[in-house]
């Protein structure tokens, strides 16, 4: 049985990476999907391989929210899921003393405004069914310090809490929208290749990044799409303003050692 059948779900960011996977396995569970993407080429490429909708959406910008919004009036399901670490065109500093405010505002503006965006657009396109679900994609660095990312862990600290407003606030006005947040740690996306690279020592460099990890491995994006799945669904209708850990093990209090 389909899970989300004649659901109509939103995905941002899901060109590649963990929107990507969200958004073929809400196809799959039988949702009308629409992704969508600041690139256009990889998100209709990526909606043509899926078969699902494409729009462009720039999520820093207010005025494509509100043609978004025009376009699609109501919605059952957003993913808010778009972002960026800061080190997409390069290995620049990003600690508490080096990052400059331009780069640590650009974090914010990708993360936390398109975010603030996203649930914005959520709510009134879910109010006028008076239910929904909205899922925000925050992440383990959220919740601990990041001394090498520190615009990127505070963007996602902040989603985190903004999450919780959100279904505080749609619970106040009596609404069953719901809003939780999902927090991966190392999960084997596009994101991670510039570290990785693909040398010889692409398997030792894995395997140096996930040694603290309890399971000793990475996350795939699917495992993280297993969780939205449930998050959207009719399953889940009791759970709002919570987080869902992804991590392997890692913030359970002591790494496991192997048998």
């Amino acid at each position: 049985m389909q899970r989300l059948t004649e659901k109509t779900c939103v995905i941002t960011g899901a060109a590649r990476g963990i929107g990507r996977a969200i958004a073929a396995r809400f196809h799959h569970e039988g949702g009308v999907v629409i992704i969508t993407d600041v690139d256009a080429d990889a998100g209709e490429a990526t909606a043509a391989e899926i078969g699902c909708q494409f729009q462009r959406l720039d999520v820093r910008e207010e005025a494509d929210w509100l043609r978004f919004a025009a376009r699609v009036p109501a919605i059952d399901v957003v993913v808010n899921n778009a972002g960026v670490t800061g080190f997409e065109k390069g290995m620049i500093a990003h600690d508490p003393e080096h990052a400059s405010l331009d780069d640590w505002r650009e974090v914010h503006r990708v993360n936390l405004d398109g975010t603030f965006l996203g649930c914005r657009y959520a709510i009134g396109a879910m109010k006028r069914q008076g239910r929904g679900s909205i899922i925000n994609i925050s992440s383990r660095s959220g919740l601990v310090g990041i001394p090498g990312a520190a615009a990127y862990a505070s963007s996602k600290a902040a989603i985190r809490n903004h999450s919780k407003t959100v279904a505080l606030y749609c619970a106040q006005q009596g609404w069953s929208i719901r809003c939780n947040s999902i927090h991966p740690a190392a999960i084997l996306t596009p994101m991670w290749e510039p570290m990785l690279g693909t040398g010889p020592d692409r398997e030792a460099k894995m395997r140096t990044l996930v040694a603290d990890t309890p399971l000793r491995r990475f996350g795939m994006p699917e495992e993280v799409a297993a969780i939205a799945v449930t998050l959207a669904s009719d399953e889940a209708t009791y759970v709002t303003g919570t987080e869902i850990n992804i991590d392997g093990g890692l913030l359970a209090g002591s790494a496991a050692s192997p048998a």
